[in-house]
């Protein structure tokens, strides 16, 4: 049930052959200066290149890669050469500056292989390098992005640990400076793509308690004193995640990202990004469990007539439809406010909550309208509907995030 045509562009306004225009803020220019012309972004032409990419590069090999537990070397470097990892990030590291429409747009196209490992093995670098890019000196990034752009080099973050996830500022990974080197000691956990990555952001404490302890250094994955184990999981099978032990693991001091205390700013605002890829990728995952739940209606034949002339299904695909398309408009919202230089934190919060309530509502129901078939591995839905729960976890688990919108929100 999967297309082989791209999906259509949502039924907004905003989504047109080019992209509305932007106001001009300072997160809209690249880190030489440079303007990015967001009003030059062809939206269906990013869907087709990355619907053509998934389509033939990513469904005829999903389902051994899920067995394999992880992506093979050679689809990161076709999906960097269809532009998928490079999007979004400044041209002097080979990167494709846009907006986060153009982001939402992609992330909808990669939707259509109904896996959500594949988004998070491709893209691990999509939390890992904005706080380098964001803090970190031309040289380490010159060293760092442009590999990890032409899809040669892997990324994770590091920022969980086996005693706490969302409260960043209570790490406890601990990072001493000894002459012109920082010794790492610490456990890290739930690391996404971390069995592989060359790279890790890691964050650490190098001062007093609280976040302004807190900082960013950039740890080779192959270092002398990095132990590390495969963790086995409900979902995202595709994409390798792993506890790391950090035993006295000497780091370069020029690796550090920005200066000693700057960690949890970079992270803070690098939250932002992430919750709306996870909103955006919930959202996408919706559509596609939605339209697969259609196709079977209406071929599916219960007592001479097809499944979608009953009205308890009709009703239903009804509903669902109605709560996709209200994740949409909050979604496109929340976009447009911070292509304009808006931080609404307490909006994100929100959304990521929304989308990921929502596919968890939609997957459950599409998997009963598919009966049987639905519980089969290989059905998008059957794999989806087993993803749900991650993306109500990453990122900020749903309850700290209404926590942190109340806070927001001034009560």
């Amino acid at each position: 049930m999967s297309r082989t045509a791209p999906p259509p562009l949502p039924r907004s306004p905003f989504w047109q052959t080019k992209s509305t225009e932007t106001k001009a803020t300072s997160d809209n220019a690249q880190s030489d200066g440079s303007a990015v012309d967001y009003a030059a972004i062809d939206y269906p032409a990013i869907v087709q290149s990355v619907h053509g990419f998934v389509v033939r590069d990513v469904m005829p090999h999903l389902e051994s890669w899920e067995q394999q537990g992880f992506l093979p070397d050679a689809i990161y470097l076709k999906a960097a050469a269809v532009g998928l990892i490079p999007l979004g990030y400044p041209e002097q590291y080979g990167g494709v500056p846009c907006n986060a429409f153009a982001r939402i747009a992609s992330t909808r196209a990669l939707c259509e292989a109904g896996s959500g490992g594949l988004f998070a093995g491709l893209l691990s670098h999509g939390i890992a390098l904005p706080p380098l890019l964001a803090l970190g000196s031309d040289d380490l990034c010159q060293r760092i992005a442009p590999a990890v752009l032409k899809g040669t080099a892997k990324m994770a973050l590091a920022v969980t640990e086996p005693t706490g996830g969302s409260d960043v500022a209570n790490l406890r990974t601990t990072a001493v400076l000894d002459g012109d080197h920082y010794v790492v000691n610490g456990d890290k956990a739930f690391i996404t793509t971390g069995m592989r990555a060359d790279w890790l952001t890691v964050a650490v404490r190098t001062g007093e308690k609280g976040a302004g302890g807190v900082s960013l250094l950039m740890v080779e994955g192959d270092r002398v004193g990095i132990g590390k184990t495969a963790l086995n999981k409900m979902g995202w099978l595709c994409s390798d995640t792993a506890l790391l032990h950090f035993d006295n693991v000497r780091v370069p001091a020029s690796h550090l990202v920005g200066g000693e205390g700057l960690g949890f700013l970079g992270l803070m605002h690098n939250f932002n990004i992430e919750r709306l890829g996870l909103a955006s990728l919930a959202w996408g995952m919706a559509e596609v469990c939605w339209t697969d739940a259609v196709d079977w209606a209406r071929g599916r034949e219960t007592f001479g007539k097809p499944l979608v002339t009953r009205q308890v299904i009709r009703h239903k695909l009804v509903d669902l439809r109605s709560r996709i398309d209200a994740v949409r408009c909050v979604l496109e919202q929340v976009a447009w406010r911070i292509d304009q230089g808006d931080e609404p934190v307490a909006e994100v919060c929100m959304l990521k909550n929304q989308a990921t309530a929502t596919l968890e509502h939609v997957a459950g129901e599409v998997v009963q309208i598919l009966g049987g078939a639905g519980y089969i591995r290989g059905c998008r839905a059957e794999r989806i509907f087993r993803e749900t729960k991650v993306l109500s976890i990453g990122g900020g688990a749903s309850e700290v995030l209404a926590d942190l919108a109340a806070r927001q929100l001034g009560f």
